[in-house]
């Protein structure tokens, strides 16, 4: 059984730092890529960054660059989103994905974890 669970999320106060972590079990970690989306109220989901599986490159959305940085632990099966210099407007559930071959590919999604920055 596939499982995705995020942890790490809470308030923070803008400026403050969260690590976000997603521990993975029931498929082949280090063989996916995995991603970290995030959905704010009222808005669509948006990729925030994400991990390659093999080679471990990394990508961002422009919003986050300078900020996030992403991380895996395939010993460990888990996935870390550390998240600095928090601003009000990435207040949001974060998710965490497990993607395998290209588009459409497969997905897994967790649960979500949320994330709220506000003084």
């Amino acid at each position: 059984q596939v499982q995705l669970v995020e942890s790490g999320g809470g308030l923070v106060q803008p400026g403050g730092s969260l690590r976000l972590s997603c521990a993975a079990s029931g498929f082949t970690f280090s063989s996916w890529a995995m991603r970290w989306y995030r959905q704010a109220p009222g808005k669509e989901r948006e990729l925030v960054a994400g991990v390659t599986s093999v080679a471990g490159s990394r990508k961002y959305a422009d919003s986050v660059k300078g900020r996030f940085t992403i991380s895996r632990d395939n010993a460990k099966n888990t996935v870390y989103l550390q998240m600095n210099s928090l601003k009000p407007e990435d207040t949001a559930v974060y998710y965490c994905n497990a993607h395998f071959g290209g588009s459409p590919g497969t997905d897994y999604w967790g649960k979500g974890t949320l994330v709220t920055v506000s003084s």
